[in-house]
């Protein structure tokens, strides 16, 4: 195992300190130990903790690891051909503060504050292998044009008792009773689990997650948290990816798991992460909106490179073994490339709202995936299309799962074959990171073939 360590930008230099006069640890002094981190490929946190004496520095001058700690697999190990590790000399990249500063970690135990981070080269590029600076792209291709993605996510997970073998919904905190079905909509499985969800708001709104609307769904012990609407996709991102961290540790700290795994019961619906978005122009006008129902010629351009462009981001939407299981017909989850106008058997859906409000919502994608990627795939895509002027095949009505659609890729290894090859993929990722991502996921699928259902099960339950 390989020595991850690095002095923390200097910070010994200035020990004595316990937080610079005017930063966030000054101002928070209860505040024991720092965590810095930074979102891998697989939507893993990869960093340090740092003792608060040392952490204040981490402010302004950030600290390093290996690049190649942002292209791990899911277990954590090295990727055996990347260049990033031994052809290089396994380097260091500068970790830099993201825009999002020091936020609290409330499931844990002890006051603590996470320092978010992505990575650069010395010389100040982004390194093009970080999924974060993946998105920033797409968005500043977006700015060049005068314009802003406004997006919300809604994060489906499971409550789960994995003390046996044998995946249970977690007793009711006050009867001690299980509960035995989905309740759909069912107040009373949210109430049953009142002290969490009542915790778990707390916590989004110490850490400035703008967490929304929740509903008891249709699998056992499912849920759904909408994360709402903002003209920032880089927040939003970071707010999807630190939501599955807080609600991870919080379940854990209730004595049960929860789990954004895509199928975690084969006999009910999987978790999905739907992402809802607008753009506006420079003058704040929704350009999905002509005064109609239907909507603008720029709307159907962006569903037109929503559709073409799935194909080669099936991988980004459904990045494990796993996620497959999910990717059947009849499911809840869309596996024919059709839209349609206020239809959830589709895979692109136009809700129905006021004409201003005419946003896009995309269906496809498991709960189990990278908030960074996704986003930038799904605005990427829809940006291909309004720069194509490309014209989308009619809406579709009716059941989609019983249509004659075009279909996606249905096994995890066609995926990334069609991710690597596929011309639309360098329009929307960089050519490093998609270089990564093949790498990571080759080895995975190889690695995977020797585990038993119950070790792959333990896998992706807490990873994803």
């Amino acid at each position: 195992m390989k020595d991850r360590s690095a002095d923390p930008a200097g910070a010994a230099a200035d020990a004595e300190h316990q937080g610079a006069p005017g930063g966030w640890l000054h101002a928070h002094p209860h505040i024991h130990s720092v965590r810095v981190a930074a979102c891998d490929l697989n939507a893993q946190a990869r960093g340090k903790r740092v003792p608060r004496r040392f952490a204040h520095a981490l402010e302004t001058k950030g600290t390093r690891f290996p690049f190649s700690i942002l292209n791990l697999d899911i277990w954590g190990e090295d990727i055996e051909d990347s260049p990033l590790v031994f052809e290089s000399g396994d380097a260091d990249g500068a970790l830099i503060p993201t825009e999002r500063g020091f936020v609290p970690m409330p499931w844990l135990d002890t006051p603590t504050a996470l320092l978010p981070v992505w990575m650069f080269h010395h010389d100040g590029r982004p390194f093009a292998g970080d999924p974060r600076h993946a998105l920033a792209a797409v968005l500043g291709r977006y700015a060049a044009r005068g314009l802003t993605p406004v997006v919300a996510t809604e994060m489906e997970f499971y409550l789960v008792d994995d003390s046996t073998r044998q995946l249970r919904v977690p007793k009711a905190p006050g009867s001690g009773k299980r509960r035995p079905g989905a309740e759909t909509l069912s107040m009373r499985a949210l109430d049953a689990f009142d002290l969490f969800f009542t915790e778990l708001y707390d916590a989004c709104e110490a850490m400035d997650i703008p967490a929304n609307t929740a509903i008891s769904e249709a699998g056992i012990g499912q849920f759904e948290i909408d994360l709402a609407h903002q003209p920032d996709a880089l927040k939003a991102a970071d707010d999807a990816w630190l939501f599955k961290l807080l609600i991870q540790g919080q379940a854990r700290r209730h004595g049960f798991a929860a789990s954004f795994m895509a199928k975690p019961y084969p006999d009910y619906a999987g978790n999905g992460m739907h992402v809802h978005f607008s753009v506006l122009d420079a003058d704040g006008r929704n350009v999905f909106d002509d005064g109609t129902a239907r909507g603008s010629d720029t709307l159907r351009h962006a569903v037109a490179g929503l559709l073409s462009a799935a194909p080669a981001s099936t991988l980004v939407f459904a990045p494990h073994l796993n996620s497959y299981d999910r990717l059947v017909p009849g499911a809840h989850a869309p596996t024919g490339l059709g839209w349609a106008y206020e239809n959830r058997t589709a895979a692109i859906r136009i809700p129905d709202s006021p004409p201003e409000h005419r946003r896009i919502e995309h269906r496809m994608s498991g709960g189990d995936v990278n908030p960074y990627l996704l986003l930038a795939v799904i605005l990427g895509a829809a940006l291909a299309g309004i720069e194509d002027c490309a014209t989308p095949p009619a809406p579709i009505t009716g059941n989609a799962y019983a249509q004659d659609l075009p279909r996606i890729p249905d096994a995890w290894a066609a995926a990334i074959e069609r991710f690597e090859r596929d011309p639309l993929t360098p329009r929307l990722l960089p050519e490093a990171l998609v270089r990564n991502m093949v790498l990571t996921k080759r080895q995975e699928l190889r690695d995977i073939e020797d585990l038993s259902e119950a070790e792959r099960q333990d896998l992706y339950l807490d990873t994803v």
